[in-house]
């Protein structure tokens, strides 16, 4: 069954029947506003449309597939590709794009989602009165799809209040404005369908969903209160068909303000890193640990020489709280951890052994981790690939090269699957080349040895088999993989 995507959007104008409820249970209720005249009025001003320009360079031929090793299309396409490569190049060509922002200081800054303005190589703002100006670059987050820029203006510009986006209910009043297909500043009006939704796009997910209509080139917009502060940033819709279904979602000013503060400061994010991989706790797990109910982040993995390993903590810990924020959810925990000041010193609470424990840990930065781990897996050398024989495969460590060769994206760690033994244990269970293992065991993988020691060690314990985690095109599944011995 094919399933409608997420689309990259944001918001669009639309008028309002008002429903007036005479029912006893609703007298309590907060009024519905007669109009949205005045809130538009004020706000419109400090909504720009956004358009950027890309040069595409564009290649001498078609993009060359990459195939497993061994495949047999690998050798029946490259005399074609070989021969398509030879031709002229062709002229670069410009690509241009639309989207909204809205400016939230006298001084000209302007906030946008990321995907507007990214690869552009010149960002043009234009505000209700027609007046277009060239903006620079401040900075710019693709984890949360926030960008910020500036322009220099001759005085001082309209601007938006922030609000505060945890005092929202579902069934809130709320204004979404934006540039809806490049028609002009319009607004929509709706309420909060829900809040906290993970949509699946990027690891802080925490969405605000409304039926506010946004549609295409209403990215960066601001969804507004009744009060006329910014509660959210227009990111994406679900929808089969690229327009408006009632279901837009808008980045919470609560996880926007912190980081449109580190890229005003910095140009950069600064966020928090704490050093564990996580699982979620589920009924069964709970009722293992005398947990008593679902709760909490469960630690899979201690990173070495990282900040949890330094305060104490253990794979097999459920983290409960962190800097005094309870952990009701798996998916809370990064959140929380990124917003956190980097040196901060915070208290973990965390349960171990029946009995909750309170440990202090300093978090580190993680930018500064990802880089290092970047640079630890680059490599020019051919990489190797070590054998798993109870397993029926071979892996290797990730590098460049293969992240080209399979299309792996940079945020994805683990280790490749090179090849997969013909009726071998792995075969049997689905696993291919180019997949790529990540955890084994809750244990997360790096490297081969990583694999190797800890499928020795379940042999060792007299298991039969071993939990696999992998990842394929993006898509994360756990299989059951045997490691007898097939000598």
């Amino acid at each position: 069954m094919s399933w409608p995507a997420f689309n990259r959007a944001t918001v669009a104008a639309a008028s309002l029947m008002v429903l007036v409820f005479a029912s006893a249970p609703l007298a309590l209720a907060k009024a519905p506003p007669e109009s949205f005249a005045d809130l538009a009025e004020k706000a419109l001003p400090a909504v720009v449309n956004i358009s950027t320009t890309q040069t595409i360079k564009r290649e001498s031929g078609p993009n060359r597939p990459h195939f497993p090793p061994g495949s047999p299309f690998e050798e029946f396409f490259r005399d074609y590709f070989d021969r398509q490569q030879d031709k002229p190049n062709r002229a670069p060509r410009q690509v241009t794009s639309l989207g909204s922002g809205f400016v939230i200081d006298k001084s000209g800054l302007i906030v946008t989602n990321n995907h507007v303005i990214a690869d552009a190589d010149e960002i043009v703002v234009r505000f209700q009165d027609d007046t277009s100006l060239p903006a620079t670059l401040v900075g710019r987050d693709e984890k949360t799809d926030i960008a910020v820029l500036r322009v220099k203006a001759d005085g001082p510009l309209p601007f938006l209040p922030l609000g505060d986006s945890k005092k929202l209910r579902v069934g809130d009043w709320v204004v979404a404005i934006g540039n809806p297909f490049g028609l002009g500043g319009s607004v929509t009006a709706g309420i909060v369908s829900a809040r906290q939704r993970d949509i699946r796009s990027g690891p802080y997910d925490d969405f605000i969903q409304t039926d506010a209509a946004i549609n295409k080139g209403n990215s960066g917009g601001p969804l507004v209160n009744v009060d006329g502060e910014v509660i959210g940033i227009n990111t994406a819709i679900y929808s089969p068909s690229g327009g408006s279904v009632g279901i837009g979602f808008s980045v919470p000013m609560s996880l926007a303000k912190s980081v449109i503060d580190q890229l005003t400061e910095f140009g950069e994010t600064r966020r928090g890193w704490l050093g564990v991989n996580i699982q979620s706790v589920s009924e069964e797990i709970a009722d293992s640990l005398g947990l008593g109910q679902a709760r909490g982040a469960l630690v899979a993995n201690v990173t070495k020489n990282g900040p949890a390993e330094a305060a104490g903590i253990l794979a097999g810990d459920v983290i409960l709280s962190f800097n005094g924020r309870a952990i009701d959810k798996m998916r809370a925990l990064p959140r929380i951890v990124a917003e956190t000041p980097v040196g901060k010193k915070s208290d973990v609470v965390v349960w171990r052994k029946g009995k909750e424990k309170t440990v202090a840990v300093t978090l580190g930065r993680l930018e500064a981790q990802e880089a290092a781990t970047a640079s630890a897996a680059k490599s020019d050398e051919p990489a190797k690939a070590s054998g798993i024989d109870a397993m029926g495969l071979s892996i290797t460590a990730l590098n460049e090269t293969l992240r080209t060769q399979f299309e792996i994206p940079e945020d994805i760690t683990g280790v490749v699957v090179t090849e997969v033994k013909e009726d071998g244990n792995a075969a049997k269970k689905g696993l291919r080349p180019g997949d790529i293992i990540q955890e084994v065991n809750q244990e997360a993988v790096a490297a081969p040895g990583d694999v190797a020691q800890v499928v020795a060690e379940a042999i060792d314990a007299g298991r039969k088999s071993v939990l696999v985690l992998f990842n394929r095109g993006g898509e994360r599944r756990f299989i059951v993989v045997p490691v007898t011995d097939e000598k």
